[in-house]
């Protein structure tokens, strides 16, 4: 079992240095990325992950040089020949090198597609029986968060602070005309439960279109538990029965936000939407 790095179509040791030095990705983060789980040494939400990957090159207007099998096969070969059967696979398109550097992108830039594949360990055990701990911190990214680009500067400040404070994550809080609402999270989507109905963030340009999202509320749905897609407030996070966040690496529930517990701790919906997304895993 071993990471690996992608270059362009080929195989690579994931220290070997293959970016130029003026790639747009580098220089302007002028690109856009997704990433998946594999469990059980298979892909998980392939599928649904290289639609969104898609989407979010088409929003840039970023015009693949491989086609979507090749990308299957690229992922496959990242997968057979690391040998790992719990992590991540991560591939990003970088608009291209462009030499001289310049703001206006150059009529015939190609795009490039590099990636890699490494394990990732399951989440801390007392996640699921306490909660993590997570606070609030305030959303200063850009408006196109929907689409999955390089520019992730305000996720990586806000995780770090999270980092720094003992926190698995952030809950985003954006203000816009004197009132304050919930985003989503520094890498998670973010949900609140009162009185057995889920409450998130709806879709637009201030979330990113989650795939865990949308399993996750396709199984409240097939469960019957009713959510509700609108903006809360800080406050409603505070005196809600349940938190919990989801991404790419899974379902977790939130036990202390900004010091002060939630509810009675982990609470039923999430143990029900938890237990059948481990059905889907095992199921994959």
């Amino acid at each position: 079992m071993k990471e690996l790095g992608f270059y362009d179509g080929r195989i690579v040791e994931k220290n070997e240095p293959v970016i130029c030095i003026e790639d747009r990705g580098y220089q302007f983060g002028d690109g856009v990325y997704d990433a998946w789980m594999v469990m059980n040494g298979k892909h998980f939400l392939r599928k649904e992950h290289l639609d969104r990957f898609e989407r979010s090159c088409k929003a840039l207007d970023i015009i693949p040089c491989y086609s979507r099998e090749e990308m299957e096969k690229f992922s496959d070969m990242l997968l057979t020949e690391s040998g790992i059967k719990r992590g991540m696979i991560y591939f990003q398109w970088s608009r291209g090198w462009q030499s001289p550097r310049g703001h206006v992108i150059a009529p015939n830039v190609r795009p490039l597609l590099t990636g890699s594949i490494m394990p990732v360990d399951p989440k801390p055990a007392e996640y699921f029986t306490d909660g993590c701990k997570a606070m609030f911190y305030p959303d200063k990214r850009q408006h196109f968060c929907n689409v999955k680009t390089l520019n992730l500067l305000g996720s990586v400040m806000a995780a770090n602070a999270a980092a720094k404070a003992g926190c698995y994550e952030v809950i985003f809080v954006r203000e816009d005309g004197g009132k304050k609402f919930v985003t989503e999270s520094a890498h998670s989507n973010c949900y609140a439960v009162k009185e057995g109905v889920i409450y998130t963030a709806p879709l637009g340009n201030l979330i990113l279109p989650g795939i865990t999202r949308a399993a996750v509320m396709n199984i409240a749905q097939n469960l019957g538990i009713k959510v509700v897609e609108e903006f809360c407030t800080p406050e409603f996070f505070m005196n809600a029965d349940e938190v919990f966040v989801s991404a790419a690496s899974g379902v977790v529930p939130v036990g202390v936000l900004d010091d002060q517990p939630i509810g009675h701790g982990v609470g039923p919906i999430f143990k029900k939407l938890n237990d059948e997304y481990q059905r889907m895993i095992e199921n994959n």
